[in-house]
């Protein structure tokens, strides 16, 4: 019996679909909108790494050196995956999908994505969540999979609902955002969900 609490994410996938296909960062490629995405105040809102629309950290040569020293590296990493999300019609990188905080004893992950405005509102997201999710549960052996999703942002709740996540529970007031508390939705999918709909859940059970 193969032993799942040793899921090996040092295979860095290639995944293709219909919109998009994930595959291991190009840096010199996948560098201007990883770039823009780091500096974008909405991804920095929905994401919860800023406080205030006010906020913005200035992108000198230090920011750009980090930048380049966590992408370059993601290839090298055994306990998470980290994958470009690109758009087959044009093949340039759309944004990120990743599953890290690898919990080998319980075969569990978390899940999240981030994509540039240019790749949003098309599908190519959901696309991207049933590829690698669906990587997760059939290659790497993982029984739950799961993430977080702050409550000001129900189009992102939605679309992970459409692809098989459910409400699990909820921090309330875990954020403070430009003075208003927001609450944090924690969701997440199981492996014996994901064999019955395959990321494609009846409507009426979403």
């Amino acid at each position: 019996m193969k032993d799942h609490s040793q899921a090996d994410f040092s295979v860095k996938p290639t995944l293709v679909g219909e919109k998009v296909l994930l595959r291991p960062f190009l840096l010199d490629q996948d560098a201007p909108v990883l770039r823009s995405l780091l500096q974008d105040p909405e991804v920095g809102r929905l994401t919860g790494s800023t406080h205030g629309p006010a906020e913005s950290d200035p992108w000198d040569e230090a920011a750009e050196e980090a930048m380049r020293a966590w992408y370059g590296t993601r290839h090298a990493q055994t306990d998470r995956l980290d994958l470009a999300v690109v758009e087959r019609a044009t093949g340039t990188c759309a944004g990120e999908a990743v599953l890290n905080e690898f919990d080998g004893a319980n075969r569990s992950c978390n899940f999240r994505i981030a994509l540039a405005p240019a790749g949003q509102d098309r599908g190519l997201g959901t696309e991207a969540v049933r590829l690698i999710v669906g990587y997760g549960f059939e290659s790497l052996g993982l029984h739950r999979i799961s993430l977080n999703v702050f409550a000001f942002n129900p189009r992102a709740r939605r679309a992970y609902e459409n692809v098989g996540f459910v409400v699990e529970g909820i921090r309330r007031d875990a954020l403070l955002y430009d003075g208003a508390w927001v609450d944090d939705i924690i969701m997440s999918v199981l492996a014996p969900d994901w064999e019955r709909h395959h990321g494609r859940p009846p409507a009426d059970r979403r």
